[in-house]
């Protein structure tokens, strides 16, 4: 069940005031995108690794449609399902949908990623994502429009996916751009520099200092000539002989990367992506995985952006007041075989969960007969609990008991 998507002969027509109209590009004004050496977000590779990383993980999520029932929540099976969880349009897969969705939300889009979704007799017959490139926005008292490719349209009739809203404008998203936008600067100068210091030729480790007046030294054959007289041998290892009187030899510690501090400053602003991005320093080339700080990753950074994503997609696609949207974050939390083991062995003998489900936790193919829920002290059936015999107290009888 999906709401019909038409516009609004309203929202098609252009305003005759004046109207400011919002638009968005990553490095703060035209003269930084024009000038030499400018990077933008997306051609940084610490960028790109960070949100690289969460655009794979959110689009690895199961989105589920569920409803609301006295008994709980139930996951829901039909075609409305299928549209948005495995084909949302003929060229691409969920995956591939909600990857590009997050790279637009975090990167080319500037907080920002807009899905069109096309409709038929009121059921939802694709999910279409909009370049970045093609869309703007214009304020609207304190409302907005979409427009995509100047043609306007009411913002309840495209899915608007906004990330770090703007205090003046809440309806547009910010993103990254502002607090990335040094941090990018600096990690390009530092690698340009890394570049030209290992390129350069004035790294000499050894100088010979020869009698200046000399005729040899006014010409290249000549400066070449020496070397090849004094400083060339015939085997590697094997003693220069010099006359003392004219040449004598120094030598000297080429300038590192170390004394450049090159790589303590790559480290602080590796870290400082990483923190604005919210990942793991490991993500960016920092340190080494760490169990408990995945897991904080995917409840603190991935799981506030999928709650964006689920209501706005069930605010804008579902008819039902008792249907929503839900995206599975479990395959994404770092479990150990053995942890998932006892957990479903737990839950099992409590009854909580069937011998298959805890199966299929663990890979394995479901069985005959553990479908039953059952319960600690004779594994037998839930429903012939009650029948079972007591245990006898301590000091008792069968028979008493």
């Amino acid at each position: 069940m999906s709401k019909r998507k038409n516009r609004s002969s309203a929202s098609r027509d252009r305003p005759t005031e004046q109207r400011r109209s919002v638009g968005f590009f990553l490095g703060g004004s035209w003269d930084s995108i024009s000038c030499e050496g400018y990077t933008r977000l997306s051609d940084n590779p610490e960028v790109r690794m960070a949100v690289g990383r969460i655009a794979e993980l959110i689009g690895s999520m199961p989105i589920h449609l569920m409803e609301n029932t006295d008994s709980g929540d139930i996951r829901l099976k039909n075609g409305l399902s299928r549209r948005l969880d495995i084909d949302p349009n003929p060229w691409m897969t969920r995956k591939t949908l909600m990857s590009a969705v997050i790279w637009a939300l975090l990167l080319d889009g500037g907080g920002n990623a807009v899905v069109w979704p096309k409709t038929s007799g009121g059921n939802l017959e694709e999910l279409v994502p909009i370049p970045p490139g093609h869309v703007s926005f214009q304020a609207d008292g304190f409302g907005y429009r979409i427009l995509i490719g100047g043609v306007p349209y009411a913002p309840e009739n495209l899915l608007h996916f906004v990330l770090n809203p703007s205090t003046a404008q809440p309806w547009l998203g910010t993103g990254f751009r502002v607090a990335l936008k040094s941090v990018v600067k600096a990690l390009k100068q530092a690698d340009k520099t890394k570049n030209e210091f290992l390129s350069s030729e004035w790294k000499p480790s050894v100088i010979v200092m020869v009698d200046g007046n000399g005729e040899e030294l006014t010409t290249e054959e000549g400066r070449k000539r020496l070397a090849s007289q004094y400083l060339k041998t015939s085997g590697a290892g094997e003693p220069w002989l010099i006359p003392a009187e004219q040449m004598e030899v120094v030598q000297v510690k080429p300038l590192s990367l170390n004394d450049l501090a090159i790589s303590d400053n790559v480290k602080l602003d590796k870290q400082a992506v990483a923190a604005i991005l919210g990942v793991p320093p490991y993500v960016v080339g920092l340190g080494a995985f760490n169990h408990a700080e995945w897991n904080h990753f995917i409840s603190t950074t991935i799981m506030p952006i999928v709650r964006g994503l689920e209501q706005e997609m069930t605010k804008k696609l579902l008819y039902s007041p008792d249907w929503y949207i839900s995206m599975n974050p479990w395959a994404l939390y770092s479990y150990d075989l053995k942890d998932l083991s006892n957990i479903g062995a737990n839950l099992y003998i409590r009854g909580i969960m069937t011998g298959n489900e805890v199966r299929n936790w663990i890979n394995l193919a479901p069985k005959e007969g553990l479908d039953e829920l059952v319960i600690l002290e004779n594994f037998i059936p839930q429903g012939m609990i009650g029948d079972q015999k007591k245990l006898i107290q301590k000091g008792g009888s069968e028979d008493e008991t």
